[in-house]
């Protein structure tokens, strides 16, 4: 088992994958996991004094431009709010809350970068607009390039590996 290897995760350790649109929040120890992200965004938010952790695996940057508008997990300017309260509301202190971030690659580098298409880099800074407006410090992040990563987020270190075919593994 490569986590094993990486000595990241023990045995006992349970996953939890967030979807495509999902938020997942928990107490330690636990694996909050995504995959197969490209342009989305995952944002991990930790407060490790509470060992307490959000996932979310955002899809676009703004709930104002979608039509379909009832998933308010799906977007950057709307999800750090609802992970705010399901945090605090298993105990978390705002004060400690930290954000790291992955994703938001342009998977259509061929595409004319002015033409508003490349909504990686729009996930990438709405996200981050919604933390300097919550004063939650962003203090890791592996975002952009053109290709894909899956997530693992280990609540009880604050340790997100993120996995790439292009890549390798990284930790931030």
């Amino acid at each position: 088992m490569i986590s094993a290897v990486l000595n990241e995760s023990k045995p006992m350790d349970k996953v939890i994958n967030v979807r495509l649109g999902e938020i997942k929040t928990e107490k330690n120890p636990c694996i909050l996991s995504t995959s197969s992200m490209g342009s989305c965004v995952a944002l991990m938010l930790i407060d490790k004094f509470g060992g307490i952790g959000s996932m979310a695996h955002i899809m676009l940057p703004d709930i104002n431009l979608a039509k379909a508008k009832r998933n308010k997990a799906k977007f950057a300017n709307t999800v750090v709010e609802i992970m705010l309260k399901e945090m605090i509301n298993l105990g978390a202190t705002k004060r400690w809350i930290k954000a790291k971030i992955a994703g938001g690659a342009n998977m259509f580098p061929n595409i004319n970068q002015g033409s508003g298409f490349h909504i990686g880099a729009r996930n990438i800074a709405a996200v981050k607009d919604e933390l300097e407006k919550r004063k939650i410090r962003l203090i890791a992040e592996d975002t952009g390039g053109n290709y894909g990563r899956s997530v693992e987020f280990f609540v009880e270190t604050g340790v997100v590996r993120i996995k790439s075919a292009l890549h390798g593994i990284k930790k931030i």
